[in-house]
């Protein structure tokens, strides 16, 4: 999840790169500033967090929140339809 102000061309420069480096780390948009990648491990959900660490901005915020297969799948829809985007097992951790 991320909150990266968008007021200065550097920026929004900086905005687009941040998005372009979580698309090539695997994760695919849920909501805007909300990306979901889908982990084999808590081990490898970890790597991934410290990855992207590295390359968020300076300005604005980042967070992560991880949670298994099995609590996201529990996600109720109140409105709208589920994405069919992330693949579901109970084998993997979800990191959003």
């Amino acid at each position: 999840m991320f909150d990266l102000p968008t007021e200065s061309s550097a920026d929004k420069r900086n905005y687009r790169h941040f998005r372009q480096k979580l698309i090539e780390e695997g994760f695919l948009m849920m909501q805007y500033s909300l990306y979901v990648k889908v982990c084999p491990s808590r081990e490898a959900a970890k790597l991934a967090e410290k990855r992207i660490s590295a390359i968020s901005p300076r300005l604005g915020v980042v967070q992560s929140l991880m949670v298994t297969e099995k609590q996201y799948q529990s996600m109720h829809f109140l409105s709208g339809n589920p994405s069919r985007d992330t693949l579901n097992s109970a084998e993997r951790t979800i990191i959003i």
